[in-house]
């Protein structure tokens, strides 16, 4: 599939300004002044983050009516729920909170909905779980803030909420006693990306100091936060990226009994960085909601004992098995359709339906075929008496949008610009799918359809020694506006010794003027032919250190690659 190669852009000036204060290698620079690190004070904070830039938890709206409400709580000895959503960020939130009440407050309780009863967010199942239960209080976590007939309902059933949530609010809000939420219009609170557990987080924190516990009671959470920020997808800038630094910290001196029997049952022995969050502790919390309940990755949280943390990260790490095999199979079944379709070529989006897929991974199945059909993509499945599944857009297109368009033939829908919910009647497939399509068709760039690879900044081969290596290491960890860069070295020439590896991929060895190095390109083979040509080419790649019979050698992660102009 070819893709686009998106050049950096940045302003000379603030480069050679912030070059003559950090005193760094220029490209170093380039790269910092294109993520907003333009001086010497942003630069230090940057490389070098401190608990005591965290926020104020009293600056988020709301923040003194939640502690007031949670205090009345304990003082007349309420019994209090803490409800969560099914997903990692859901499920840690919920272990934080409640492992952070159960320490002060005798009558602690939590609930996650199920995924395919009672669906996403407050659920009147839950509702009624507290009453039942004799709960009077409910703590809403990264859900609640479109609950407003929920929340309402539960009011008139003499419950209150608190909700803790990061989503975009309506311009009507639920009637929660508080709501704590940095995106709600006149909130003051400074960063606004925090993920639900980071605003659950920011709770804690508040009622830590309220109660005149040491700072140190709420850091010991800052594992699962790390975790759930890995896992949300939000960017990992200012707070977000102070909270990940030291969650990190944490995750590898003395994480909880949780996230360490995850990592044991993973063989994880080696020192852990965001992306192993990413792929090995987010896949197995998401894997126990998709195919069975998520209550046990809570569970596994908060676990104080060793043994019993294995036998449940046990449990997920055989849901996560049971996800990867049905994903594979729906995926290649959905590849076989999408073969067999000989429209498929001239349509601008993908629409795939089978009754007989797992409703669990539809979405994570649109993302792969994504990854080989670069179009907005819904993959569809049969729930009872209708149709429903998940969609996921292509970079940089409004797939919310291109699905309210089509809204006549749909049932319900929910989601956001990049991935979305909906359920239709069988009846109205064929006329969806149509609408879809001219909606998508009459409102996407043609350029959006083929793959962007951002380049952070073009190197010379000279440029790449372990010091420079070194300080790229320093800008972890990364994610979202604060990606691992990406570069762009021209004029290489093949040695002669790079060769196809296990028949997919390409062991590269080049060299620009005198210097040589390494390199593999993962599923790379079909671009064997450009380097046996003994043509000049430019490659796109990340740089990695290879460690191998105990010599540490710099090398390149090829991710792309094209004929020198």
């Amino acid at each position: 599939m070819e893709k686009r190669w998106k050049l950096p852009v940045w302003d000379a000036n603030t480069v050679l300004q912030l070059q003559s204060s950090l005193k760094v290698n220029t490209v170093i620079c380039q790269i910092l002044v294109q993520r907003g690190i333009d001086t010497f004070e942003k630069a230090k904070q940057f490389f070098r983050p401190q608990l005591s830039d965290l926020h104020s938890p009293w600056l988020m709206k709301d923040m003194d009516l939640a502690v007031e409400r949670v205090l009345r709580a304990f003082h007349i000895k309420e019994k209090i729920l803490v409800y969560g959503d099914y997903d990692v960020d859901g499920t840690t939130s919920v272990a934080c909170m409640f492992r952070f009440l159960q320490s002060v407050h005798p009558t602690v309780g939590f609930y996650i909905p199920h995924r395919y009863r009672e669906g996403y967010g407050i659920s009147q199942q839950g509702i009624h779980y507290a009453k039942e239960n004799g709960f009077s209080l409910i703590i809403s976590l990264d859900c609640g803030i479109k609950s407003i007939e929920l929340i309402q309902y539960a009011k008139e059933l003499s419950i209150d909420f608190i909700v803790c949530d990061h989503h975009l609010p309506d311009n009507q809000l639920p009637p929660a006693v508080a709501i704590l939420n940095p995106k709600q219009i006149n909130c003051n609170y400074p960063y606004k990306e925090l993920c639900g557990c980071g605003v659950g987080f920011k709770l804690i924190t508040a009622l830590s100091e309220k109660l005149g516990l040491a700072a140190s009671i709420s850091y010991e959470y800052i594992d699962l936060v790390a975790c759930a920020i890995a896992a949300d997808i939000v960017p990992l800038t200012g707070e977000n990226r102070t909270l990940a630094y030291f969650g990190l910290k944490k995750v590898n001196e003395n994480p909880c009994v949780g996230i360490k029997a995850l990592l044991q049952l993973a063989g994880m022995q080696k020192e852990i960085h965001i992306n192993n969050l990413v792929f090995i502790i987010a896949p197995r919390v998401n894997a126990a909601g998709r195919m069975d309940d998520a209550k046990k990755a809570v569970q596994l949280f908060i676990e104080k004992d060793m043994q019993a943390a294995l036998q449940l990260a046990e449990m997920l790490h055989n849901d996560n098995t049971d996800r990867k095999e049905a994903d594979t199979t729906i995926t290649a079944e959905a590849l076989t359709i999408i073969e067999n379709d000989i429209n498929h070529i001239h349509k601008k989006t993908t629409v795939v339906y089978q009754e007989h897929w797992h409703k669990g991974v539809v979405g994570i199945v649109a993302s792969r075929l994504i990854e080989k059909h670069y179009r907005p993509t819904i993959v569809l499945t049969k729930s009872g008496a209708y149709i429903t599944g998940s969609a996921r857009s292509v970079a940089g297109f409004n797939l919310y949008e291109a699905i309210y368009a089509c809204r006549d033939y749909l049932m319900g829908y929910g989601g956001h610009f990049a991935a979305a919910g909906l359920t239709l009647k069988a009846e109205n497939l064929s006329a969806f799918s149509q609408a879809f399509e001219t909606a998508v068709n009459e409102t996407i760039d043609p350029n959006l359809l083929i793959p962007e690879i951002c380049i952070a900044a073009e190197v010379q081969l000279k440029d790449i020694t372990l010091g420079f290596y070194n300080i790229i290491c320093q800008m972890e960890p990364f994610g979202p506006e604060n990606m691992q860069p990406v570069f762009l070295i021209k004029n290489l020439i093949d040695t002669g010794y790079s060769k196809i590896v296990k028949e997919e991929h390409i062991r590269f060895v080049l060299k620009q003027n005198n210097q040589t190095i390494t390199g593999i390109g993962f599923n790379m083979a079909h671009l064997f032919p450009l380097l046996a040509a003994q043509k000049l080419i430019d490659v796109v790649c990340t740089i990695d250190l290879n460690e191998y019979m105990g010599e540490k050698n710099l090398q390149l992660r090829v991710i792309d690659v094209k004929p020198s102009a």
